[in-house]
């Protein structure tokens, strides 16, 4: 079941672009089951319809030699698209939004300039170096400013 956060103006959390950073271990991970989900539902999909217009509703009745694949079929679906729901939801509670997965692209709710931005990465670059205004989107990233980049990236080594 979604849930929301209380305040539906206010991101459920701001990250900065150090934890966001950290965040990508586990998102390089889960994107691409993500999107093979994805793709199974495409191909759950193809087989219902394909069952559907062979058959029509015939393939309800119970004793329907391909019911028992209905069946299947429909509970995979439900499954999955469970599964994804309930993945993705959990994403955007932490206050990240999964913005296109074939490209693996991510926004992390963060604040650059005193505003509330979205710290943008998308998969194959090493960190979060990126954002981009809330109503903007990925043709609109900006680098980040030194200032908000992680620590590692944005001093030397042995600075203080």
């Amino acid at each position: 079941m979604p849930t929301s956060s209380p305040d539906p103006h206010r991101p459920p959390r701001l990250w900065s672009a150090a934890d966001a950073n950290r965040r990508l271990v586990d998102l390089n991970e889960l994107l691409p089951r993500l999107r093979g989900w994805v793709v199974r539902l495409a191909e759950v999909h193809s087989e219902q319809k394909r069952l559907a217009e062979f058959w029509g509703a015939d393939v309800d009745a119970e004793d329907h030699v391909d019911h028992e694949l209905k069946a299947r079929l429909d509970a995979e679906w439900g499954n999955l698209t469970r599964r994804l729901e309930e993945a993705v939801d959990g994403l955007r509670e932490e206050g990240i939004e999964v913005k296109e997965l074939e490209q693996g692209t991510v926004d992390f709710y963060g604040i650059v300039g005193g505003e509330v931005v979205f710290l943008c990465w998308q998969r194959g670059e090493s960190e979060v170096g990126h954002y981009h205004p809330v109503a903007g989107s990925f043709r609109d990233r900006r680098p980040l400013p030194e200032e908000t980049r992680a620590p590692s990236a944005a001093r030397p080594r042995g600075s203080v």
